[in-house]
């Protein structure tokens, strides 16, 4: 598909400039998970980087957050998704980029 959706990792080094048509979808923002790991479920336990992300998906797709999975395909389309989590470890930002490239329109 043309024009995908791809996760970049914000980096802090001197210099590192995010690409062109990147969109920040971490906290604070619209986009940003409220879901925080290690914050602590009713369990006593810390919520794990994927207990984190399914929460997310959970709400985003049960109209729960004040972010819908039409924005994502509307607004993120084709543009890259970066927040801090280092690509190829759990995000919500792959919920958003998954659901960006969805074929729905």
């Amino acid at each position: 598909m043309k024009n995908m959706t791809t996760r970049i990792q914000r980096k802090r080094t001197k210099g590192w400039r995010a690409p062109a048509n990147t969109v920040w979808v971490g906290r604070p923002g619209k986009w940003g998970n409220p879901f925080k790991v290690g914050s602590i479920k009713p369990d006593g336990t810390p919520m794990t980087a994927q207990e984190a992300v399914a929460a997310y998906a959970l709400a985003f797709y049960s109209g729960e957050l004040a972010v819908t999975p039409e924005m994502a395909r509307k607004e993120l389309r084709g543009k890259n998704v970066m927040c801090f989590c280092p690509v190829g470890s759990p995000c919500h930002a792959d919920v958003l980029g998954m659901e960006a490239n969805a074929t729905k329109v």
